[in-house]
């Protein structure tokens, strides 16, 4: 767990000197194959280029990992679900790890994420392992689950 956020810290600093969007700022970083590749499925990269501003609770590569492989190929298959899995972990507004407060926040998706702050904070059932990368349309917070919405 250690090394993993060392490496997305190193991975954040090299991407601060120059502002991207949402989507090539997590596509540089290089833990979000996984994520980009569905964003890519969904036919959401678009909007995640747009001007926002937009917060994007991440998962990485290892947190999609989690999802069985035959389950993760059906959700990539099923356009609309997947939207809505991916709309699910995206805020509109740019919201700072400074301004995060406890309570319900409504996603793009039209469902509420619950988010928790006592030992850390959590989206869901979704771990928040790194803060604040920057893009110039929005920010990313990583974490280390995939969310579903109910």
């Amino acid at each position: 767990m250690k090394r993993l956020l060392v490496s997305l810290a190193l991975g954040a600093a090299a991407l601060g000197a120059q502002a991207k969007d949402i989507v090539d700022t997590a596509v540089a970083a290089g833990q979000f194959k996984t994520l980009a590749t569905a964003l890519q499925a969904a036919g959401l990269v678009d909007t995640l280029k747009g001007p926002g501003p937009f917060t994007v609770f991440a998962p990485t590569d290892a947190a999609f990992a989690k999802i069985p492989k035959a389950q993760l190929d059906a959700l990539l298959a099923d356009k609309a679900k997947l939207t809505a899995v991916l709309t699910y972990h995206v805020v509109p507004g740019k919201v700072m790890a400074k301004d995060v407060k406890a309570g319900k926040v409504k996603t793009v998706q039209g469902k509420e994420l619950t988010v928790a702050t006592t030992g850390g904070v959590m989206v869901d059932n979704a771990k928040v392992v790194q803060t604040d990368i920057a893009a110039d349309n929005g920010v990313i917070h990583v974490i280390d689950t995939v969310v579903m919405p109910m």
